[in-house]
């Protein structure tokens, strides 16, 4: 819970957010041969706003006003600073930066692009509002070509809102305090968060310039099929803007640049439409146990773009399996947090990288981006080193009706678009995980999530859906929905604390129930006890390092017996300690959940998780 004496409410100041996000593709900047790239991030001139003035004095029309200070980017602003005040502002800070678009860009077209701002940014250029974005955790960009100034200074502010509302994801309440509380002075406002973890903010990806020719390759979308003879075949629908070109060239390049395989295309429209086939006795499919990644290479008249994000895979889910390339795939892994010291939800380099090691040392091969979509360097690495991912919307936190209105519906709508427009192309993201533990108990609910459901499967029939439920069997509704059950559960920690004897019976009961109810793969999404670093007790107690490890194989050994029926996963919560907001409940304001500390030291349960999924691979080869 974050507090301040004023509130400072989230709207569209530039009135330029439309009621969907713009159509069009997404791609990820790339240098090469015809396309060039320029960094922004960095450090960045900075002004918190606490008495919500900044909109009214237009700071954004000249430079920020005095004082200012240094903020880094990307970063969450929020712990930068011994400043107590601006790690809890809710309401408005602003960013400045000066840059200069090279004169050898003229004639090309150039494009603004913020890879994610948490939640709501206004983007001017020397004091003229050019892009507003709603939510965090995704791009968007502005189209530069008509400003027309190069070799010379342009002022970048960035005015960012962290309000969250009935009508955000996550959603929040701010309630303000009258002159009946006693207890509190007039105006006393409180943003009250539904989620456990912290709410930060600010330029949390990298900022960036980038060219394209003014003809060019706008979107990518590619699937694949495996015939019954075995070939891999890669389809692809590529839009080309303003009209599909006269000479393209399409290839399929294997990892030591060679081209592989044969294929057709024509133009439908705007659109390269095509397909390559690669022989069964040539073709690598892309596996968890073997993540072989080709290259689509597209060169038209004037532009050129490679795809290196070709894994030649199919999904299959039927009533009690999870299929990858037509084999029983068995998740085993963790959920996770974009979280670290410092940075806050800040992208972190060295920590992606970090991170991607202990999960090989783990022998873990799956996450869930709990609970929002993470930087696209995280997708990247699991492409390459074969670990599955379950993309997730930040629908966290929806357990009150007034969450579930139109506004908030075509929002999830947005968010769906823009999640799946950026990630559709990662061969290691093998469902869509529409929201975590929303009320889903009345026809308000399933009639809002079967919209979302169905807008998802709309946007890419490749994939499963799920919905990660946290309700009791009996009184859920969204389960019939759903391609996978994801389920948490926390029996031995939130009901009957401590007792780990019930905890076999209680959920061999619970699993069988939500497979009887719904007749669908289970995938058991959360399970996990908090445990404060160094804290030993034999015989274990609640918070002890010894207690997290038995509570662990409590749920093991119903997971073992149950995944020879219809149980097709295990993710623990959580892969390692992260910031949540201050209670009576949260020692050092962290959820000690982690196999790992913050830090990513381990607790005794990592090593015993090692040794599980360690003999799981060892058992089925993945």
């Amino acid at each position: 819970m974050m507090v301040v004496r004023l509130i400072c409410v989230l709207i569209s100041v530039l009135g330029l957010a439309s009621a969907t996000v713009p159509l069009g593709g997404m791609l990820a900047p790339q240098d090469n041969e015809v396309r060039q790239t320029k960094l922004l991030s960095g450090y960045w001139t900075f002004k918190p706003d606490p008495q919500c003035v900044g909109m009214s004095q237009k700071w954004f029309s000249a430079p920020l006003p005095a004082p200012t200070m240094v903020m880094p980017v990307p970063a969450s602003y929020n712990d930068i600073t011994e400043d107590p005040t601006l790690r809890d502002i809710i309401g408005w800070v602003w960013y400045e930066k000066v840059f200069y678009v090279p004169k050898s860009w003229a004639g090309e077209r150039i494009v603004l692009r913020f890879e994610s701002v948490h939640y709501y940014a206004a983007v001017y250029l020397d004091g003229v509002a050019v892009v507003d974005h709603y939510g965090g955790h995704l791009p968007f960009e502005a189209d530069l070509t008509s400003l027309g100034k190069y070799g010379q200074g342009i002022r970048l502010t960035v005015a960012v809102n962290n309000t969250l509302s009935p009508v955000t994801l996550p959603p929040g309440e701010v309630q303000i305090t009258g002159s009946g509380d006693p207890m509190h002075p007039k105006g006393y406002t409180v943003q009250n968060t539904y989620f456990d973890f912290f709410n930060y903010a600010g330029i949390h990806r990298d900022v960036l310039l980038y060219t394209t020719p003014l003809a060019r390759i706008d979107d990518i979308t590619v699937t694949y099929s495996i015939t019954s003879g075995g070939d891999g075949v890669v389809h692809y629908n590529i839009s080309v803007l303003p009209k599909c070109p006269p000479t393209s060239t399409i290839m399929l390049l294997d990892s030591t640049g060679r081209t592989s395989g044969n294929g057709t295309f024509s133009c439908q429209g705007s659109n390269i439409v095509g397909q390559i086939s690669v022989e069964a006795k040539l073709v690598k499919l892309w596996s968890p146990a073997s993540p072989y990644l080709y290259t689509l290479q597209i060169q038209t008249d004037v532009d050129v773009y490679r795809l290196a994000s070709i894994g030649i895979r199919t999904i299959k889910v039927t009533s009690n399996q999870f299929l990858i390339n037509n084999q029983p795939f068995y998740f085993h892994g963790v959920d996770k947090h974009e979280d670290s010291d410092i940075r806050g939800k800040g992208l972190d380099r060295p920590l992606v990288v970090k991170d991607f090691e202990l999960l090989k040392w783990m022998h873990a091969n799956a996450f869930r981006t709990s609970h929002y979509p993470y930087s696209e360097d995280w997708y990247n690495f699991a492409d390459s080193t074969g670990v599955v991912i379950i993309s997730e919307a930040p629908a966290v936190g929806m357990r009150e009706d007034v969450f579930f209105s139109n506004a908030t519906l075509q929002h999830h709508h947005d968010v769906m678009y823009e999640m799946i427009r950026r990630d559709k192309n990662h061969p290691s993201v093998v469902m869509w995980s529409v929201a975590n533990e929303p009320f889903c108990h009345s026809a308000l609910h399933t009639n809002y999530f079967a919209s979302v459901v169905n807008f998802t499967r709309y946007l890419d029939p490749t994939r499963p859906v799920t919905l990660v439920a946290s309700e009791g069997v009996t009184t859920d509704a969204c389960g019939q929905l759903l391609d996978v059950v994801s389920v948490n559960r926390y029996f031995g920690w939130y009901s009957d604390s401590g007792v780990l004897s019930l905890v076999s019976y209680q959920l061999n009961y619970d699993m069988n129930q939500w497979y009887q109810k719904y007749g669908k793969p289970i995938l058991m999404s959360e399970y996990g006890a908090d445990t404060v670093p160094g804290l030993h007790k034999d015989p274990p107690v609640m918070f002890s390092e010894e207690f997290q490890v038995a509570f662990f194989e409590q749920y093991w050994s119903v997971f073992d017996d149950l995944r020879q029926k219809f149980f097709i996963g295990e993710l623990v919560w959580n892969f390692a300690d992260f910031e949540t907001g201050q209670s009576i409940q949260r020692i050092d304001s962290l959820n000690f959940k982690g196999v790992f500390t913050r830090q990513r030291q381990p607790k005794f349960a990592a090593t015993a998780l090692k040794w599980r999924y360690e003999a799981l691979t060892e058992e089925l080869g993945h």
